[in-house]
């Protein structure tokens, strides 16, 4: 029916019906309708970066909401409304007006989540969809209806659900990336390989830190070997652990870098510079007490339920700059190290840059190999070529011997190249071949922990942190496997299962805490496998090769330039993991980026103030140059009388991280910001949790146990 027809034209409402030419642009229809957005200190949706579309008409797609964790539907095309002689109906003043169409069964299952008091949704247009009005571009057939009043959002918790793509347990379309859901077991054969190719891609994160801390505190390479096999056995039964009784997501648990500044900070502490005999076991005891105390606090902290009230302080600008923090703060480790054996450091680490960007689309069989697996892929390839170049005479020099102890060596010729042998050849470790072939890990290997105070509140500030790094990896891998985020109860539970697995860590001497890897997002999207029967089913494996001796041999027998190289890469992996959380904040707003900046640059400057105090230029420290910053307990700025207090006062404040976290916590809870603007975490409600069976079904405790756990919130549902 036309238009223009002056006898059945509908009357015009509060708004003129939009003209027969193109859609109405977002701008206009922001002047028409008065909206504004309600960014706090932005004057349009544009400075934001992150949020801005164009304005263009786009086909209907189920794109994933991030923020809020779920798919965010795109409602089907208007239907044609049959002719207005079918349709009318008469108002009180006799006049007829178009009948409002009946609602599809899709339509009913649509509903819309309340955005107009905490500004605009992902895409920038506070609706949820590309057009800028909340529907697909305008009709003639629209346009000939009145504007009808939009009907009043459902408020946050009750998640926009969509039918069509939906399975029987509840999955949406925006899981159709991953092969495997969190439930999903295709078999044991599959889901093995799946599993140890899991763990495989994530070697760099299992192993390395044993390698650094052991030759640190002074132990042999046997006793690197036994550290790496602890390592291997606790992560795969602390990873069983969580994913029955912790989180339940698919997420590997190990020693984690945010534990490897405080532990070399302990490690060089001054009561420790003038040991006799092996400093190796009684360093490790000093850990093992401090882990342990600090992990009981962790374990307080979530089966308590403070954990619940502290998520309302953590969101993605302050786990954004304190996970960065943490790879950044070991620049002065580095590269140093790397140094020593450049033609061997410099070719591992441009063959996992190579393979992890310029071959990352290259596919084998369906399988991204040199994306997934870049760094056994660059290990392997470096250490056969410095293999050859050990075999083929390259390190050998005239009467010179890399196992005499440098303090035997009279000749100035091997002095100036004993250095240089250590690093660069591959048989200067014995691990491999003093390694026994069976060995079984067991608590109190190293002898009983001892514990000091000064320690411990150390290791308890950690262990919050680290409690800051697991809850940013449970809200973002809960987008990509399962289908809503947790409640704030299970991130509680899961935080006290983390404390729980660190005593076991503490108790069998692996050198740093137990926490959930920070890589684990990142291998969870590159292999798209989300499957937990996976990750326990590779956990079981790693239980099995821990108990070899000869791989805890063969792992800590990796030469250390190779060590530092890889962990050029790891950490630099671990910073942009840190700061991709930004994503589910407004990146662009100039609040975010001065909390962020601000935090990022005093984490690395106060720091440094705290590590270059009272040190004079010629002071001839007795630790190597790159382990100096974490001697900064014997000649910080803190000297009151109180020994104790300055030993942990300038210990944490020489800590990058905890200065990072300290800057970002206080200024994002501080500073005004909308919740959109600020990027808040949605956790799912509890009450609407134990209604939906798909949330249940991810997240209840195994065998019945959350029965009897049900009225505890913090533990179950």
């Amino acid at each position: 029916m036309s238009s223009s027809d002056p006898k059945t034209r509908p009357k015009p409402g509060p708004w003129p019906p939009a003209p027969d030419a193109a859609p109405v642009p977002p701008s206009s229809w922001a002047k028409r309708t008065g909206f504004r957005p309600k960014f706090s200190g932005e004057t349009n949706a544009s400075d934001s970066g992150q949020i801005s579309l164009p304005p263009k008409p786009r086909e209907p797609v189920n794109q994933p909401d991030l923020e809020a964790g779920r798919a965010r539907a795109t409602p089907p095309p208007a239907p044609v409304p049959a002719p207005a002689s079918s349709q009318a109906l008469a108002n009180g003043d006799g006049e007829k007006v178009p009948a409002p169409v009946a609602p599809t069964n899709k339509d009913q299952t649509v509903k819309r989540r309340r955005d107009s008091d905490k500004g605009l949704s992902m895409n920038g247009n506070g609706n949820g969809h590309g057009n800028g009005n909340g529907s697909g571009p305008a009709g003639p057939t629209e346009r000939n209806q009145l504007p009808q009043p939009q009907p009043r959002r459902a408020p946050r918790n009750e998640e926009m659900v969509v039918v069509d793509g939906m399975d029987d347990d509840g999955f949406t379309s925006r899981h159709s990336h991953m092969k495997y859901q969190l439930r999903d077991t295709p078999g044991l054969v599959p889901i093995g390989l799946y599993g140890f190719q899991h763990y495989l891609s994530m070697l760099g994160s299992l192993i390395l830190i044993p390698l650094v801390i052991v030759p640190a505190m002074g132990g042999s390479h046997e006793d690197t070997s036994n550290v790496v096999s602890t390592v291997l056995f606790v992560s795969g039964v602390t990873t069983l652990l969580h994913t029955f009784f912790g989180s339940r997501l698919p997420l590997i648990q190990g020693s984690s870098f945010v534990f490897l500044a405080p532990a070399l900070a302990i490690i060089n502490s001054p009561e420790f510079q003038g040991l006799n005999g092996n400093n190796f076991k009684h360093i490790m005891k000093e850990l093992q007490g401090a882990i342990i105390i600090g992990s009981v606090f962790q374990a307080f902290l979530g089966y308590s339920g403070l954990m619940s009230l502290l998520l309302r302080l953590i969101n993605p600008v302050v786990v954004a700059p304190t996970i960065a923090a943490v790879g950044l703060s070991f620049y002065s480790y580095g590269f140093p190290l790397v140094g020593t054996c450049l033609e061997i450091g410099v070719v591992q680490i441009l063959l996992v840059i190579l393979f992890s960007l310029y071959l990352r689309k290259i596919s084998v069989i369906g399988h991204r190999i040199f994306l997934i697996y870049a760094v056994p892929l660059g290990l392997a390839i470096t250490w056969a070529a410095a293999f050859l170049l050990t075999e083929t005479g390259a390190y050998n020099y005239k009467e010179c011997d890399v196992n005499v102890p440098v303090s035997n060596i009279i000749s100035e010729h091997c002095r100036k190249h004993v250095s240089r042998m250590k690093q660069c050849r591959v048989d200067s470790s014995h691990a491999l071949k003093s390694s026994p072939w069976f060995r079984f890990p067991y608590p109190l290997q190293w002898g009983t922990p001892v514990f000091h105070w000064k320690m411990a509140v150390v290791m308890c500030v950690v262990s919050v942190i680290a409690s800051v790094d697991s809850v940013g990896s449970y809200h973002a891998s809960s987008l990509l496997v399962a289908s809503k985020p947790p409640t704030p109860g299970v991130v509680s539970r899961a935080i006290g299962l983390e404390g729980l697995c660190s005593v076991l860590a503490g108790l069998w001497g692996t050198g740093t805490g137990s926490t959930t890897l920070t890589e684990n997002v990142h291998t969870i999207a590159v292999t798209k496998m989300g499957s937990r029967r996976a990750v326990e089913i590779g956990a079981g494996i790693l239980i099995v090769l821990s108990l070899i001796g000869k791989v805890g041999g063969f792992i800590a027998s990796i030469p250390q330039v190779m060590v530092a190289a890889l962990l050029c890469f790891m950490w630099a992996m671990l910073a942009a993991l840190g700061l991709s959380n930004l994503r589910y904040s407004e990146a662009g707003s100039s609040r975010n980026i001065i909390i962020v900046g601000l935090s990022l640059f005093f984490s690395l400057s106060i720091p440094a103030y705290f590590q270059q105090y009272g040190i004079s230029p010629n002071s001839n420290l007795s630790v190597p140059s790159y382990f100096q910053p974490y001697s900064v307990a014997s000649h910080g700025p803190f000297r009151s009388k109180y020994g104790g207090v300055n030993y942990v006062m300038n210990t944490l404040l020489s800590l990058h991280v905890v200065v990072a976290f300290l800057f970002a916590v206080v200024l994002d809870n501080t500073v005004p910001g909308s919740r959109q603007e600020r990027g808040v975490y949605e956790w799912s409600e509890t009450e609407a949790a134990r209604r939906e069976p798909a949330i249940a079904k991810d997240y209840e405790l195994p065998f019945r146990v959350g029965r009897v756990f049900r009225w505890v919130k913090w533990v179950g549902l």
